[in-house]
């Protein structure tokens, strides 16, 4: 990771984040990748070499998914969580909460790690109606290695909850390399 550097460069295997990198432009800068706005359904579509693998959500559009199929999120929760990134990964059924932490100081997100159990329980039960797994994951840079980061990366891990460092691996996430 580059300090004020340009957007990072992806690899083949994974999408490296840097910053606040948006999640979509990086997969559209792998080979075999496309994303567009989808024009019946909320969200985007993701497509690698032409097939649907994907769906994208970015904060409320994660809700007009659930409206589309007819989930009520205020019959099951009592307010509603935005995700940053949320990614339908359709042959795993699959959903993937992607948060992208990116601390050059100390700062509020040190607390902000430690609600992933709360969130994911949440999500758990927003897509439950659909049959839908839940993964949260954490993508880090290098200011979480610090060892005074060990208990709450290991707290992470406890709940079940993820973290990576820097990127996202393409494999883990179940897309086509």
């Amino acid at each position: 990771m580059i300090k004020d550097g340009k957007s990072g460069a992806t690899t083949q295997t994974g999408l490296t984040f840097e910053n606040k990198v948006d999640l979509l432009t990086l997969l559209t800068k792998i080979q075999g990748y496309t994303v567009q706005k989808s024009s019946k359904q909320a969200g985007s579509e993701v497509h690698f070499n032409g097939e649907l693998v994907a769906r994208a959500f970015k904060k409320h559009d994660f809700y007009r998914f659930l409206a589309e199929n007819d989930v009520d999120w205020a019959k099951i929760l009592s307010k509603r969580l935005l995700p940053d990134d949320a990614l339908l990964v359709i042959v795993r059924e699959t959903l993937f909460i992607i948060e992208v932490k990116y601390q050059q100081t100390a700062g509020s997100v040190d607390e902000k790690l430690q609600t992933c159990d709360f969130k994911r329980k949440q999500y758990v039960k927003l897509v439950q109606p659909l049959g839908l797994k839940v993964e949260y994951v954490y993508v880090l840079n290098d200011w979480f290695k610090k060892s005074e980061y060990r208990d709450v990366l290991d707290y992470i891990n406890s709940v079940c909850c993820h973290y990576k460092f820097n990127e996202l691996p393409l494999a883990w996430l179940g897309l086509p390399i």
